[in-house]
């Protein structure tokens, strides 16, 4: 304790042993060696007012000039403001510090005892292993930690940031230093140079791995603090962002991937992880046995059961009534896995399962239930596994009650040997649905029965996610209706929804004629799959021509034209212009 008896003690305070090391000016050294009396006598926290009567009196008010050296000291991080509420240092006013109790930090009462406030960084020698290589890379991100705090709570140059600054320099220099010096080379030193990580990158990298050894509440999984983490101010935060993006290096190069969840403000927040593969070739540096998965697309080309379905479009592409949409993003909430960690926490669901949601959407033809359920999955991040029920008949003829478990054993199948968790989607659903028979003898209607038995017992027990669409929902059995806990209608567009189903699908680069009114063909009736159809079957007719211009004449003549004909048969391939 000689360290702290000189400081106490010295009444010429520059000469204390730790004076080079505070950064601070001789009279706010003077109070922290006040303070500092004050905590040896019991006194955790003083007046900031009685502070400065102590050392400067109150004659004529000078103690008030003093007042910006409390500040100071609170930037520097060697005394704190005892407050019930977070209080942001760089929005407080001198003036506002006068009847506030200060104290001493930890760090500075560190100081006091050690000497040196760089004392938990390592000697320089070999690392003994990757575990402290990767021990020492970690309380690395906890200095950019910090740094990032100190930003968004004092002022960009304040000395409390030069301080951790200095100290994550020396640290990082240490780090290199201790590598040179070691024999082994380490899988992670090794995989920045292979991948040839920039500096940002490896820190975001690092700041996951962290999240994964530490178990944590993943806060540094967002993509906004992520972003903080390397960031020095605005301009560098907007910079920084193509760092994680669709495109960039670390997630084109399968380094990190991410998931999206509806946050409780309606917005799209990303949560990013490392892949499995790297994730463990870190961990587990001298497993010989890589942990390799299956590609699902690969295993769909062994099998003539599903169709692999990757969507371009997610749930904001898509046009649709407000209240399946609102039914829509509930559903999102309820699928969020912060959401599944409260239930599994309560005991209303196992913690080894996923998601299980059995879904139906119901309505018109051309009201976009496919194609929402495609970008829902785009939404999830997950595939689809589609399967077209209206085939099932003439495709197992003879074999139906057999393929139906078929159906989803090859689920369940490629589910497991990829490690996914796609979606079933099951289009056309209408003959496994609807009400079964009673009082038949037909063994065409016994077939169907049995068909449909088993195909509401795999109903009843599946496991994942599974989305059945269907044009009416009044001709489903009973039983089939309660073991789906969504059912989600899709309605004709209203006008307004029509006026923006033609402006997303019209082709942008086309010629058009002056004065094209959009709301005049949003007056017609139609739907979204209608539209679509239509906007095709004018476009080739105008192609043709040999100077093609789009009227409103052409699209009411072909408008009018397909009218006539059995609209509801025809099926849409999207909303969406391409």
């Amino acid at each position: 304790m000689k360290i702290l008896v000189d400081f106490l003690k010295n009444k010429k305070i520059q000469k204390a042993q730790i004076f080079s090391q505070l950064k601070c000016s001789e009279n706010e050294a003077l109070m922290l060696q006040n303070l500092a009396n004050k905590y040896m006598q019991g006194q955790d926290d003083v007046l900031v007012l009685e502070l400065l009567n102590e050392l400067y009196g109150d004659d004529s008010f000078k103690h008030l000039d003093h007042l910006q050296e409390i500040k100071i000291l609170l930037e520097l991080g060697w005394i704190h403001q005892q407050s019930f509420t977070p209080v942001k240092i760089s929005d407080v006013t001198p003036l506002e510090l006068l009847n506030t109790a200060v104290g001493l930090t930890p760090s500075f009462l560190k100081l006091l005892q050690d000497g040196e406030h760089d004392k938990d960084l390592t000697d320089i020698k070999p690392y003994s292993d990757h575990l402290e290589y990767l021990q020492e890379q970690f309380f690395r991100i906890e200095l950019y930690q910090k740094m990032s705090t100190i930003r968004q709570n004092v002022h960009e140059h304040s000395l409390g940031i030069d301080r951790v600054q200095q100290k994550l320099q020396l640290l990082e220099k240490r780090i290199v230093q201790r590598v040179e010096q070691t024999t082994e080379k380490f899988v992670l030193d090794k995989f920045f140079k292979q991948k040839k990580l920039l500096s940002k990158e490896q820190i975001i990298f690092l700041a996951l791995l962290r999240e994964e050894y530490s178990a944590t509440d993943a806060t540094l999984r967002e993509m906004n603090t992520l972003i903080d983490l390397i960031s020095l101010d605005e301009y560098e935060r907007i910079k920084n962002r193509s760092l994680l993006e669709d495109g960039s290096n670390l997630l084109s190069e399968n380094i990190i991937d991410y998931e999206e969840m509806l946050n409780p403000f309606g917005g799209i927040s990303r949560a990013f992880y490392i892949v499995d593969e790297v994730l463990q070739s870190i961990i587990h540096p001298k497993k010989n046995k890589k942990v390799r998965r299956l590609k699902l697309n690969a295993l769909i080309e062994e099998q003539d059961i599903f169709e692999l379905v990757e969507s371009e479009t997610s749930l904001d592409d898509v046009v649709l009534a407000k209240e399946t949409k609102d039914t829509l993003e509930n559903l999102m909430r309820q699928v969020d896995k912060e959401v599944m960690a409260r239930l599994v926490e309560w005991g209303i669901k196992d913690k080894k399962s996923g998601i299980d949601a059995r879904i139906i959407f119901y309505g018109h033809a051309g009201t976009g239930k496919t194609m929402t359920a495609h970008s829902l999955a785009k939404s999830l991040k997950r595939q689809i596994l589609s399967f077209d029920c209206s085939k099932i008949l003439s495709m197992y003829v003879g074999e139906s009650e057999k393929n139906v478990r078929k159906i989803f054993d090859t689920f369940y199948d490629l589910c497991e040997k990829t490690k996914t968790e796609p979606i079933l989607l099951l289009n056309e659903a209408d003959q496994f649905l609807g009400a079964r028979s009673s009082g038949v003898n037909s063994s065409a209607d016994q077939m169907h029965n049995q068909m449909q038995n088993i195909f509401l017992e795999q109903i009843e027990n599946f496991r994942g996610m599974l989305i059945a669409t269907t044009n009416l929902l009044e001709n489903i059995d009973k039983a089939f209706s309660r073991r789906f806990n969504y059912k989600i209608e899709f309605k004709k567009p209203s006008e307004a929804q029509r006026v923006e189903l033609w402006e997303k699908m019209l082709p942008q680069e086309a010629p058009y004629e002056k004065d094209f009114d959009i709301t005049k063909l949003a007056s017609y009736p139609l739907t979204g799959g209608q539209i679509n159809l239509i906007i095709k079957n004018t476009a080739y007719k105008v192609a043709v021509t040999t100077e093609p211009l789009f009227t409103l004449k052409e699209f009411i003549s072909e408008i009018k034209r397909e009218k006539d004909a059995n609209f509801d048969s025809e099926k849409s391939m999207g909303f969406l212009h391409k």
